[in-house]
């Protein structure tokens, strides 16, 4: 099932969100001050290139000062507009049936798109019962 969605999802609107996010990095990348930003942009292109199978967690030694101020440059250098992008595709998606369920997956990876710092995306078979699930494609396991 996560083979079919993942390419169902890479072939709708995969390969255009990540395309996205590569922009923004190479953009966030041509200043010093971008190239956090622009390293993340490329790990989120991934994850938005294929989404299933994998979850998004909050790192526990990561949320202080540096993520906040990290998430807010994030933020006005194209976090938002990533996160507009990840809601139009999702609206768009919804409007067929077999769209419903990867439209519903993009809107809620537009969390992620304007918040990303302090996260990170592991295999969904790694995360445990206990664990905090952020966000998924489909929400979690």
């Amino acid at each position: 099932m996560r083979l079919l969605g993942n390419l169902i999802w890479l072939v709708l609107a995969g390969v255009w969100l990540a395309i996205a996010y590569v922009v923004a990095g190479i953009l966030n990348c041509l200043t010093i001050i971008g190239i956090p930003l622009g390293v993340q942009s490329f790990k989120l292109a991934g994850y938005a290139l294929w989404p299933f199978g994998r979850v998004v967690v909050g790192r526990p030694g990561a949320i202080g000062v540096v993520s906040l101020i990290g998430n807010v440059i994030w933020l006005i250098l194209g976090g938002l507009v990533l996160a507009v992008l990840h809601l139009v595709v999702g609206l768009l998606l919804c409007l067929t049936i077999i769209g419903i369920p990867l439209g519903l997956g993009s809107i809620k990876m537009a969390r992620l798109a304007i918040w990303p710092f302090g996260k990170a995306v592991v295999p969904a078979g790694l995360v445990g019962p206990g664990d905090t699930v952020v966000v998924g494609p489909l929400g979690a396991r």
